[in-house]
């Protein structure tokens, strides 16, 4: 019997999804930080680097992507069922694309600088890198110029979202009613929650792409689309199923235990092997308890959500609002400050707690700028050219919390 007293998470607005969305996005930027400290290549490393801060990175990048898909189908469902099609459409594609288009021309080219700086020796300063060689519509060193960068996530995001427009104009109400109290259904079976996403997420790297990586290409990563787009689409589903809300609120307790004794296992193993080369056996091993323990994470912060954190607060709408800006300046201020922060003798963690404040504080100004100049707003991926009347009401709250 479902006991919790929340109302239906397919009608109204779900507040635990907001917080979870707030969450993820926070989450992503601490593993960006992160990024710079651990043993594998990145735009720019700090000069300390410790084997064990693999342990809490990869305890993280099994989920955390296809957990922002999750959130993301959701969101989207919850506006285009506000909207109709067209209106949706053009929304979209302004909150999304303009941004994208201002970030590549001026906020990641300093990534890419720093970049090849670090990793290829390149001598260039900047102005000079920014005239002549960002914009050459092809590589050097490797890398492809202009670039979205980590922006490919909202690349990825509108190409979904075209995907369930085109499904949405394609199939009549009776045929989509149909298909969500279907996979409701199928979802909300006994053991269906938890064993059909765990499966199609170990197969991908043992059987339809081993040993391929992601290239965040768009074109060519077929085998990120298969998990994010599966992702992307259980959220959408997630916004209209009230059986697959049911079959969420009778499991995420044991996802949860699931999960921590999976991330125990897969952490052991890697730590064990450490040094040593790994057998097929070892990597098979690996991706099911991955799989595993991915899946039943994001599970069990679904269950979190609805359960805990479906209440409203005077910050969530500003939070919620300053998400996408976050997103887009965070990783540009991380890798310019590390860079910047090298010569400096500090030891890792110190070095990490204080990109961590620094790129909150440039995020936070980031946004509260743009949000207050009305030419900004559409290019940090805020609604409109001019500032809503309605926010007036909502920065006095903040104020106060």
């Amino acid at each position: 019997m479902d006991t919790n007293p929340l109302p239906d998470p397919t009608s109204g607005r779900h507040f635990g999804m907001d917080w979870l969305r707030i969450a993820a996005f926070a989450l992503l930027i601490l593993y960006h930080v992160g990024m710079a400290f651990v043993p594998w290549g990145w735009h720019v490393k700090w000069n300390e680097i410790s084997e064990f801060s693999r342990l809490p990175m990869l305890a993280l990048n099994g989920w955390r992507l296809a957990l922002l898909f999750v959130v993301s189908g959701y969101a989207t469902a919850a506006l285009l069922a506000r909207s109709e099609r067209l209106v949706f459409l053009r929304s979209r594609s302004a909150r999304l694309l303009i941004p994208t288009v201002f970030a590549i021309i001026v906020v990641i080219p300093p990534q890419v600088w720093i970049d090849l700086m670090y990793n290829h020796g390149y001598a260039q300063p900047f102005a000079a890198f920014w005239r002549t060689d960002y914009f050459r519509f092809g590589t050097l060193e490797g890398i492809v110029m202009p670039t979205w960068q980590h922006l490919w996530f909202v690349v990825y995001l509108f190409a979904y979202t075209l995907v369930v427009l085109a499904l949405h104009a394609l199939l009549p109400a009776q045929a989509r009613c149909w298909i969500v109290g279907l996979l409701g259904k199928v979802f909300a079976s006994a053991g269906g929650l938890l064993v059909i996403p765990v499966l199609w997420a170990v197969l991908r790297p043992l059987f339809f792409f081993p040993g391929v990586e992601d290239t965040h290409a768009l074109l060519d990563d077929f085998a990120a689309h298969y998990i994010f787009l599966a992702a992307f689409l259980f959220g959408f589903l997630l916004r209209h199923s009230a059986p697959l809300w049911s079959a969420i609120r009778a499991t995420w307790q044991l996802a949860g235990l699931v999960a921590l004794v999976a991330t125990a296992a897969m952490l052991g193993q890697v730590w064990w092997l450490t040094g040593q080369e790994w057998s097929d056996g070892a990597a098979a091993i690996y991706a099911v308890v991955r799989g595993v323990q991915s899946w039943c994470t994001i599970l069990a912060l679904l269950g979190v959500a609805d359960r805990f954190w479906n209440r409203d607060a005077r910050c969530r709408t500003m939070l919620n609002e300053a998400v996408f800006p976050f997103y887009i300046i965070h990783q540009t201020i991380i890798v310019m400050f590390i860079w910047y922060l090298r010569p400096v003798a500090m030891p890792a963690m110190e070095a990490f707690l204080l990109t961590v404040a620094i790129t909150a504080i440039g995020c936070w100004l980031f946004y509260r700028i743009g949000r207050a100049v009305p030419g900004l707003r559409l290019l940090i991926g805020l609604r409109g050219w001019r500032i809503p009347p309605s926010t007036a009401p909502m920065d006095a709250a903040f104020r106060r919390v």
